[in-house]
């Protein structure tokens, strides 16, 4: 690993400890040129995942957009923040787990849906009636006898 003081190549290991949440290795290193120490991280290299958005557009994934729309649908309501964070972790692995490198905006739209009427109904009628740009009254009100066909 190349210092960041002098820029030589040798350094050694000092100490490795795994990240709290066990998705990386922090390394101290000790440089054999200057003896300057510094940390490094270990971390799996992931393929990353390209959203098709509905213009035709691709970005990268990112979990916390779904997260921050998790929020909004659930402001006010008795929905405890680990329950959010499960849901996005939930449809992380998944789109990780599926090998695909691309994935539309309507397929993690649904699973967003999805995972919100386990948690609570009235989040996911008001991230449906954002994701699914309802137009009228009517429209909203079929998705609720869905709901309670459903049920």
């Amino acid at each position: 690993m190349k210092c960041m003081y002098c820029g030589s190549l040798e350094s050694k290991v000092i100490d490795s400890r795994q990240s709290e949440d066990g998705t990386s290795i922090r390394r101290r290193r000790e440089c054999i040129v200057c003896g300057k120490r510094f940390t490094t991280y270990e971390t799996v290299e992931t393929t990353p995942i390209l959203v098709i958005k509905s213009d035709g557009t691709r970005q990268a994934f990112d979990p916390n957009k779904i997260k921050n729309g998790i929020i909004r649908a659930c402001e006010k309501r008795p929905v405890p923040m680990w329950k959010i964070d499960e849901l996005v972790d939930n449809i992380h692995k998944s789109l990780y787990n599926s090998l695909r490198q691309e994935v539309s905006t309507k397929e993690i739209g649904e699973m967003v849906m999805n995972g919100l009427k386990d948690i609570d109904e009235v989040a996911y009628v008001r991230f449906a009636s954002v994701y699914r740009q309802f137009k009228d009254i009517s429209t909203f009100m079929q998705e609720l006898e869905k709901m309670q066909k459903d049920n």
